[in-house]
């Protein structure tokens, strides 16, 4: 990363199928014509060469001068000012993506390309990396995100006077998740069966307890993961948990045998402030689990019990069964699953059922 929000595409990610240097000027150059001068943010004099706006004022009169940020900069402090942690180097790893494609140096300097072309010529521009990104056999869903990160910038650049204008540019259509189901129940009775052949210790305790809030609760590895000990309440039998795309944590009820196994876990851990999963191994023990940590941990279970095993397929296995369970209610299982879009629990319900299965065989059946 570069400075002040500035992404530096040195030594960043490459995709397969990634255009060469040469291509990437030729692209440079068919987008923006009169790049072979430095472009003109928004507001300066097309007649003079292009300008930035003032030093940030003093704080105080005995206080060094702050540093001098481009608007290109300052705008890419705005946007991915507030992010967690798994957006920012998501969408960071985006805007290097686009910065190469455009022939630049960094995504700053992408930015301001990109708003200096104005509304037709960005979403020209827009149109042509996404032609460009399918070319390169990317997934949809990539493509998508890469998409919402250009569009997603200049709404902040609009929101801050900088441009008057949005980026209209689509994804593209994408196949929705078929795979809700996870491991099923029985997949993850197998993988506490594979902690029961265990050695006791913390580290069973531990993994114990965290694939019970993973299934019992629904939770997803980065909510598991963000977890502190002071989001536990056992004697309330509850757990204040922090959502994806959320602000603010939402009270779980915490059923019998996951209090259990989080007092169990307890009992090791200690009563110490800080993360409530913590590593054990002597390199960084005492240390946060971070989400990589959590799914290796689900997938070795898997591993050793013979079942296809990740963190988020815990999650689908539970909504399953909370459908199974409530007969199909999606409005039941939405306060429990928390997804914003109850369209999402009714193509787990639509999987559950089998329903393109079930006319299949009647289709079958009636020749």
């Amino acid at each position: 990363m570069g400075g002040a929000g500035g992404v530096s595409v040195a030594g960043g990610p490459s995709d397969e199928g990634a255009p060469g240097a040469g291509e990437e000027a030729g692209h440079q150059a068919a987008l923006f014509p009169s790049a072979r001068r430095p472009p003109c943010w928004p507001g300066d004099n097309p007649g003079m060469e292009a300008s930035y706006p003032p030093p940030a004022p003093l704080r105080n009169a005995d206080d060094a001068p702050a540093p001098s940020l481009s608007a290109p900069e300052r705008l890419l402090g705005a946007f991915l000012s507030g992010r967690s942690p798994r957006t920012l180097r998501a969408y960071a790893l985006d805007l290097a993506d686009f910065a190469r494609w455009s022939g630049v140096a960094s995504a700053a300097a992408a930015a301001r390309l990109l708003l200096a072309a104005g509304q037709g010529g960005a979403n020209g521009t827009a149109l042509s990396y996404r032609a460009a990104l399918l070319a390169r056999g990317l997934s949809a869903a990539t493509v998508n995100r890469r998409l919402a990160a250009l569009r997603s910038l200049v709404k902040v650049a609009r929101l801050l006077g900088l441009v008057t204008w949005q980026l209209d540019v689509e994804g593209v259509a994408s196949e929705p998740l078929r795979d809700t189901r996870g491991p099923g129940t029985a997949g993850v009775r197998a993988l506490l069966a594979e902690l029961g052949r265990r050695p006791p210790g913390p580290a069973r305790r531990r993994d114990v307890a965290l694939v019970r809030l993973l299934f019992d609760l629904g939770l997803r590895r980065a909510e598991a993961a963000g977890l502190d000990l002071a989001d536990l309440d056992l004697d309330a039998g509850c757990a204040w948990v922090k959502g994806k795309g959320r602000s603010g944590r939402v009270r779980l009820t915490l059923p019998g045998p996951t209090r259990a196994a989080l007092s169990a876990w307890l009992a090791g851990r200690g009563s110490a402030p800080g993360p409530l999963f913590v590593a054990l191994d002597r390199g960084h023990r005492g240390h946060r689990l971070t989400g990589q940590a959590v799914y290796a941990i689900v997938r070795g279970l898997g591993e050793g019990a013979g079942v296809r095993a990740r963190p988020h397929g815990l999650r689908h296995a539970a909504i399953t069964a909370a459908l199974d369970a409530t007969n199909g209610d999606v409005r039941a299982v939405q306060k429990f699953s928390r997804h914003k879009d109850v369209r999402v629990l009714q193509r787990y319900d639509d999987n559950r059922q089998d329903l393109a299965g079930g006319v299949a065989s009647r289709i079958a059946d009636g020749l």
